[in-house]
């Protein structure tokens, strides 16, 4: 299994995050030609509370937000728009890619809000989660271009339309 999750908040059961969140990453990981089996992630279901504080102690930011990531290694490039670095897959053990934690209550109101199936934008996030404990990120402009693109392709092949298209449907 590449992804262990932990459900803090019972309301993730309806939404199947265990399964959800293993489709994504392993999406995600086949689409940059990295084996799943080589890798494990830990994903956290919360609620808007825990995520809160969780921003608040890693990013001194004391709101909700949907995603956050702590990446095992920092795989991030130097250059803006250039690929991260591969993650180490070497021994017989998975490699610890990193921590997930995903906010219920924010993910299901963003969907409403922007007219997205609760499945499709939960398997979004995790994508996004996945590829920044891959070392993207989208601060700098070349890197949220490269990133966005990415997940665009990796949903696309997952069936799931483009979530950055103003064109939605429920």
């Amino acid at each position: 299994m590449l992804t262990e999750t932990i459900l803090e908040d019972a309301g993730w059961e309806a939404l199947d995050l265990p399964a959800r969140a293993e489709a994504a990453a392993r999406a995600a990981l086949i689409a940059l030609d990295l084996d799943p089996d080589a890798f494990e992630i830990a994903v956290l279901g919360c609620d808007d509370a825990r995520i809160a504080t969780l921003n608040a102690d890693f990013r001194g930011k004391p709101q909700p937000t949907n995603v956050l990531s702590w990446p095992e290694e920092d795989l991030s490039p130097d250059e803006p728009g250039a690929p991260p670095l591969r993650p180490e897959t070497e021994g017989p053990e998975p490699h610890f890619l990193g921590d997930i934690a995903i906010a219920r209550e924010t993910c299901l109101a963003e969907a409403r809000e922007q007219r997205l199936s609760a499945d499709h934008h939960v398997t979004h996030l995790i994508v996004h989660g996945v590829l920044h404990l891959l070392g993207y990120d989208h601060v700098r402009d070349a890197d949220a271009t490269l990133m966005e693109a990415l997940e665009t392709r990796i949903l696309g092949q997952m069936g799931i339309q483009d979530p950055y298209t103003a064109d939605r449907a429920l």
